[in-house]
């Protein structure tokens, strides 16, 4: 009899299907999600699944809570009036068809900009405006599609997430069964008397087969329920040979006890799955205790100005408090979210919600985290603190990242693929060859084959590798963006450096001014100008001037990135920068300087003596033996002499360029195909940081934090450089080592297996051990090579 299947869902329609559009549903709500999809021309959904829904729940009134603003303000991360942006955790997408049309939903409601899905955390986030709609309006929209997000307000009032102990209760039912069924296997395999043969026989094998059940179908339920979806989506992974070997290990032995031909193969069958599971637990238990996501995002230097009794220090983010008050300079990152207190706030929000276009703001507002101001400083007072993992994850959001490039980890992907492939050919010819060899051994030999053989271990090499060395970079002040990063590092051919902030040092140069004498006054303005500014030549300026800042705040502020910054404040014109910028000759000035016009009068120029960093020599020789090195700086040639006799002789040189033919030159080399790092500030040199292969921005005592780069350098830490990138490659090999770690444990198992010397119980002990031993093996190597810091 043919079973009519809903055409959204995949459910049985039963005896009454709802018929619509030449379609059959199993109920309305599936017609009516069809019909949503249908008028919203996104039908195509079906076309990448078939039966990719699920059935959606009545939603009528069940979300009125939301009209409650309270309440959806605790669930909304982000809102600035405008724009708000949620994250919802979906539990039932499970499928590419799921991704399309959650990621579509701004053809379902107009007032969605954007919404992404991290399919791995099944993790929904969306952008939408305020006005066109509203949270209980996407909430039931995403629901009546069959998208039900689980909305917990006890996760929102920051209590604890309710621990799954399904894989505690697997294991001890799993061992229950092992043992008891042991031990009900004795008599059999000691050939006791026929007494117990006739009377007790039948019962014990009835319990073992009884107590069995619980075992395979709720203990060893993961690897049908893997193993079926991945079929599903035509994908062999690891668990289908599991699921196999388990599955004619219950049927085999199942049928010789109902038809009384054997004693079945119980004991092996619930050890297997016991010890598999055991594997399981420890794995889990190994990689929380290794996992590095956590931890090296909690050393994430995102540094913040805070103002105490009207001094400024820097602290970390993770010193705000609330109620302190904190001074956000042009392009700085606003950390946490608080209320404006003074000065012009227009805020850039691209960075949270993607759209560029800035936001002004008047005293009194509220100010979200993630923000970016854009003119000039101002002063916010802190509401209420905020995880780092906030700042960092709108850092690594790589989920929608389009490099193709070859890495280790698409590389695994398809080696894993293939992997299962090849175990079950192998296991297939196997059972053919011992069938008509020595037929008693086939069923172990096949078993055999299908556990013991596991690419789990080179699927895990590599991301506990790189996440271990990220979590040490992370200790040694080295921060990396992603795990991509550490690779591509490995490949770099060129490192190209700026030069102001980046091989000078701040804190050490020498300042001397040359003009018509300011008065106290016009110093007092100047500094009050820069004191907006973040670029390292305004720090350096600003913390010389021994003078106090004007209470009053510029009434307009404008910084050219690399040439200068024009500002009214009291009435007066201020314009701070490059000589072309003052517009002015610089004539037979070499030096680092900027140049002062007040009120359209140029008054003279402040020179830089530059003081480079300790161990800049060191640094250059030492990347010489390796790299193509660049100096690539928007400042004059003055000290080209001094840094030819410094640096070694094949470093390239080139000045006086401008942001953009900054980045153009590293297009130029990447067409070459070279591959680039970039370090420089996280604020001049934004754009080449992003076109670059690596961007390191160098962070001293500052917030550099930007989305542009994909690693932070502390500055005190310039001088091992060379070490850092030495350890990325060492990080690389120990991945190449564990492959082939990996690939003669399978080997030499295989060997074992294939022979009839391995049975499915000792098979089932070795292979999570395999996984354990790598990710051991990888974590100790790259720990001790990282002891050279």
């Amino acid at each position: 009899m043919s079973i009519n299947k809903c055409y959204h869902c995949g459910a049985d329609c039963g005896k009454k299907p709802v018929d619509f559009n030449e379609k059959q549903f199993c109920c309305n709500g599936c017609k009516t999600v069809y019909e949503i999809l249908n008028a919203s021309e996104l039908t195509c959904y079906y076309d990448l699944e078939t039966s990719p829904g699920t059935i959606p729940s009545d939603i009528k009134g069940k979300y009125n809570y939301l009209e409650n603003e309270e309440i959806s303000q605790k669930l909304i991360e982000f809102n600035d009036g405008k724009t708000s942006v949620v994250e919802f955790y979906i539990p039932s997408v499970h499928c590419s068809s799921c991704i399309w049309v959650l990621e579509n939903l701004n053809k379902l409601n107009k007032g969605v900009t954007t919404s992404m899905v991290n399919f791995p955390k099944k993790l929904l986030r969306i952008t939408f405006k305020n006005n066109d709609t509203s949270l209980k309006q996407l909430v039931e929209l995403i629901t009546s599609i069959g998208y039900e997000p689980y909305i917990s307000l006890d996760d929102v009032d920051g209590k604890n997430h309710k621990v799954d102990k399904t894989l505690i209760y697997q294991v001890t039912i799993a061992a229950f069964a092992f043992g008891n069924i042991m031990l009900l296997s004795f008599p059999e395999y000691f050939e006791v008397d026929e007494f117990w043969l006739d009377k007790y026989k039948y019962l014990f094998r009835g319990l073992m087969f009884v107590m069995a059940l619980p075992v395979v179908f709720y203990s060893a339920k993961d690897y049908f329920i893997s193993a079926y979806k991945g079929l599903s989506h035509k994908i062999l992974n690891i668990d289908v040979p599991i699921a196999l070997g388990i599955s004619v290990l219950f049927i085999r032995s199942s049928i010789e006890i109902i038809l009384d031909i054997g004693t079945g193969f119980f004991d092996s069958l619930t050890g297997l799955i016991f010890f598999l599971l055991l594997g399981k637990f420890f794995q889990q238990k190994t990689y929380n205790y290794l996992s590095f996501e956590r931890d090296y995002k909690s050393y994430f230097p995102i540094a913040v100005t805070k103002i105490v009794d009207g001094i400024e220090k820097s602290i970390e983010v993770k010193d705000i408090q609330k109620g302190d008050r904190l001074l956000i300079r042009n392009e700085e990152l606003i950390p946490v979210d608080g209320i404006l207190i003074n000065g012009n706030a227009s805020i850039d929000y691209s960075f949270v919600t993607g759209e560029s276009v800035p936001v002004d703001k008047q005293s009194g507002d509220k100010l979200f985290a993630g923000g970016k101001q854009t003119a000039g400083a101002i002063e916010m007072e802190v509401l209420s603190t905020i995880s780092q993992s906030y700042l960092t994850q709108l850092w690594s959001n790589d989920i929608f990242n389009d490099n193709e490039d070859i890495t280790i980890k698409n590389i695994t992907d398809s080696i894993s693929k293939y992997f299962t492939v090849a175990v079950l050919t192998i296991a297939f010819f196997a059972g053919i060859y011992w069938y008509f060899y020595n037929s008693t051994m086939a069923f172990n030999v096949v078993t055999a084959v299908l556990i013991i053989a596991c690419p789990c271990a080179l699927a895990l090499s590599a991301p506990f590798a790189i996440g271990n060395m990220l979590r040490i970079f992370g200790y040694k002040k080295f921060y990396l963006k992603n795990a991509e990063t550490l690779e591509n590092i490995s490949k770099v051919s060129t490192i190209i450096f700026d030069k102001t902030g980046t091989i000078t040092s701040s804190k050490k140069t020498e300042l001397k001014y040359i003009g018509e004498e300011l008065s106290s006054e016009e110093i007092k303005t100047v500094k009050s100008v820069l004191r907006a500014s973040n670029h390292p030549l305004s720090r350096t300026l600003y913390e010389n001037l021994q003078v106090e800042v004007l209470n009053e705040k510029p009434t307009f502020f404008e910084e050219i990135l690399g040439k200068g910054i024009s500002a009214i404040i009291n009435g007066e014109k201020i314009d701070l920068g490059s000589a072309s910028f003052i517009g002015v000759d610089s004539g037979n000035i070499y030096e680092t300087t900027i140049h002062i016009k007040i009120n359209n009068k140029v008054k003279g120029y402040y020179l830089f003596k530059n003081s480079y960093r300790e161990g800049t020599k060191n640094v250059f020789e030492e990347l010489s033996k390796k790299y193509n090195l660049v100096i690539l700086s928007g400042d004059n040639e003055g000290e080209k002499s001094f840094l030819e006799k410094l640096l070694p002789n094949k470093t390239q040189f080139r000045f006086n360029q401008k942001p953009e033919s900054k980045l153009e030159f590293i297009k130029q080399l990447q067409e070459k195909g070279e591959k680039v790092m970039m370090i420089g500030d996280g604020l001049n040199d934004a754009g080449a940081l992003a076109q670059s292969n690596v961007g390191i921005a160098i962070s001293e005592d500052v917030n550099v934090f930007s989305p542009a780069c994909d690693a932070i350098l502390d500055a005190k830490l310039f001088n091992k450089l060379p070490k850092f990138l030495t350890l990325s490659n060492k990080t690389v090999s120990i991945i190449k080592a564990s492959f082939i770690l990996s690939f003669f444990y399978n080997v030499i198992g295989m060997y074992f297996a294939l022979t009839g010397q391995l049975t499915p119980v000792v098979a089932a002990i070795l292979m999570p051990l395999s996984s354990i031993s790598t990710v051991v093996f990888v974590t100790i190597l790259t720990n001790w090579i990282s002891k050279k810091i």
